[in-house]
């Protein structure tokens, strides 16, 4: 990425100075929360960093997907959001792989036993369902279990607010034939409520691959999706509301045979979960219970064959919010997860029993001490612990610290794939530090987060030169992120972020200690900025620019499969917003643009297409 182009860039944004959503950027300390302590309580009040998607932004995100809206956010890069619709979607938290960050659907757990290290396809989400996404980085193992080594997103359902029936739709076209609806009809009474949301998303795409023969032959590989989601809540009495759910995605595809490479190449995948939550009020607190079950299929289809993987994952918790005093809670739980596979016919399980208390002072001191004892069926017991101290100064600046250990169980496909499994193997261990500040200032008009944070991976698990998995290598991630917001006015809104991450692999060869950064396509250097500007009561604007750093990529031989480093160039992606509303805000008409800048000359994965100007313009309502 040019000098030029970065300054173009930077001017446009500068010139589009356009809002924000009112979102908890200037209240950064107020918002309440629910994943940082399992329990609902004020940003100020805890010493964990949590990332706030509100619905107004994700409403304001209806021309992007999951990916897109994800990898907008400070210290997260996903590859292969802005690269063909139906490409595979690659999470990197803090410069940990997908593996390393745990997905969660209303506090539980989502998991894809079949998939490589377990971790979750992200095309499997869609944002129109969604209410509000909360992420928490740093590790949670502690809460959460095996997996959120890096951190945990959280994703909050959408559910019913009106006591009459109401009905919202969205109908959505833009660039490659690229079609979306939406259609929810919820309701919320004193004994029952209801939320019931289903989506259709259709593109055409573009070429997976890139095409750099000059003949222009490539296949375009479309993406198709449909997906329902039901849920529904019971107030069996004053206190006690039991919440089932169910909810289905399916989404069909084509893809091509790698780097450059086109071919007619389809896929389907799928995923079912559904299950029940649950939660009890007494007087000085609340017991909580859910359970849970995943099924997910995955199918490909190309000239090598067809290769077919379904997994089941089971997942069971009870936990109780005990206020010990007034100055003293504490959260108690145990937790029991179970996985299998078919091809090969396999399964393994792990119960945790866990237990946290918060500590809270009149003076501004909140402290979060927790452990949690993890006993898997096949490689034993490992313990997690989680130290975070903070002060609140004033109500207007938090200092903490978190001193944290977490984990990542082998996945069923590591323990025992007939392509190397090793029922051996011994969970991944974490050891991370984190320090920082946040604050608000001028009458709250400006906020700011700043954090360091260092992270270091034992046992980490690879697949080996013996062609099979096994613990040999030790992980060391560092970094520091920065976000500022300002508002002058309330119709005026600007932030700014910045996301350092580095890191090296040390590996044992030959009886030495070998050395050397390994963090392929991802970023040292990320800035992003925003701008948005309500310019009347109907009329809302926004642009935002985010700047990519260089990075490496590795390039397979199709013949002898060895790997080689290739360099990706940085890049910038501009993007921008408008939206009108009439009838009493009932009526919304939006159009959205990406890559305005019309750069098709970058890759997120070497040799994969991304596509040039996109735009969508689209119609939401409500009823």
């Amino acid at each position: 990425m040019s000098n030029k182009t970065l300054l173009l860039a930077a001017a446009i944004a500068a010139s589009q100075l356009v809002t924000a959503q009112k979102d908890s950027s200037v209240n950064i300390l107020g918002e309440v929360v629910v994943t940082a302590t399992k329990s609902p309580k004020k940003s100020g009040e805890t010493g964990k960093v949590v990332t706030i998607i509100t619905q107004e932004q994700i409403e304001r995100s209806a021309g992007k997907d999951f990916a897109q809206l994800i990898t907008e956010q400070t210290g997260i890069t996903v590859n292969g959001a802005f690269s063909n619709p139906g490409k595979d979607k690659s999470l990197f938290l803090r410069g940990a792989t997908d593996k390393y960050t745990l997905i969660l659907l209303d506090g539980v757990p989502l998991n894809e036993p079949a998939g490589v290290g377990g971790s979750f396809d992200l095309r499997l989400l869609s944002l129109d369902n969604i209410e509000r996404i909360e992420i928490v980085k740093g590790s949670q193992s502690t809460l959460y279990g095996s997996n959120a080594v890096a951190g945990v997103i959280n994703i909050i359902s959408k559910k019913a607010t009106s006591k009459k029936p109401e009905f919202r739709g969205l109908l959505t076209y833009g660039s490659f034939n690229t079609e979306k609806a939406n259609a929810n009809i919820s309701q919320k009474t004193k004994v029952l409520d209801y939320d019931l949301n289903y989506i259709y998303y259709k593109t055409d795409g573009i070429s997976e691959a890139k095409d750099t023969t000059g003949t222009g032959n490539f296949d375009k590989d479309g993406f198709t999706q449909h997906a329902i989601q039901a849920l529904v809540g019971i107030n069996v009495s004053e206190n006690l509301k039991l919440s089932p759910y169910y909810r289905f995605s399916q989404f069909k595809g084509d893809y091509d045979d790698g780097a450059f490479a086109d071919a007619p190449n389809n896929y389907t995948a799928s995923l079912l979960n559904s299950g029940v939550n649950g939660h009890y009020n007494y007087r000085n607190g609340s017991l909580h219970f859910d359970y849970a079950y995943d099924f997910t299929t995955r199918n490909y289809a190309s000239q090598y064959g067809v290769f077919a993987t379904s997994g089941r994952f089971h997942h069971a918790e009870g936990y109780v919010q005990q206020n010990i005093s007034g100055k003293l809670k504490m959260i108690a739980g145990i937790s029991y997860q179970a996985y299998s596979m078919k091809d090969p016919d396999t399964s393994n399980s792990i119960v945790s029993p866990y237990a946290s208390f918060f500590f809270s002072s009149k003076n501004g001191w909140n402290i979060e001490l927790g452990g949690r004892y993890n006993h898997h069926n096949q490689y034993g017991n490992n313990f997690t612990y989680t130290f975070n101290p903070s002060l609140l100064i004033n109500k207007r600046v938090k200092l903490f610290v978190n001193v944290t250990s977490g984990f990542r169980a082998p996945s069923i496909n590591e323990l025992f794939s007939p392509f190397g499994g090793n029922t051996n193997l011994k969970p991944e261990k974490s050891a991370s530090q984190e320090a920082g500040a946040q604050a608000l200032l001028l009458n709250k008009k400006l906020s700011f987060t700043i954090t360091g944070f260092n992270r270091t991976i034992n046992d980490v698990i690879i697949y080996g030169p013996t062609y099979s998995y096994e613990n040999r290598d030790k992980q060391h991630d560092f970094g520091a992120e920065l976000e500022a917001a300002y508002s002058p006015t309330e119709k005026l809104n600007l932030k700014v972020s910045y996301a350092y991450i580095d890191g090296k692999i040390t590996q044992v060869l030959e009886g030495k200690d070998t050395s050397y950064f390994n963090l392929v396509r991802r970023p040292k250097n990320t800035v992003s900025l925003f701008a948005g500007y309500q310019l009347t009561k109907q009329l809302y604007i926004s642009s935002s620019v985010q700047f990519v750093g260089k990075r490496t990529d590795n390039l397979y031989d199709p013949v002898t499969y060895l790997p080689s480093e290739v360099s990706l160039k940085g890049y910038a992606m501009w993007n921008m917003y408008v939206e009108y509303k009439i009838e009493n805000n009932r009526i919304s008409m939006f159009a959205e643009g990406k890559n305005l800048l019309n750069n098709r000359s970058f890759y997120e994965v070497y040799g994969y297409a991304v596509p040039g100007i996109n735009l969508t313009a689209g119609l939401r309502f409500k009823l």
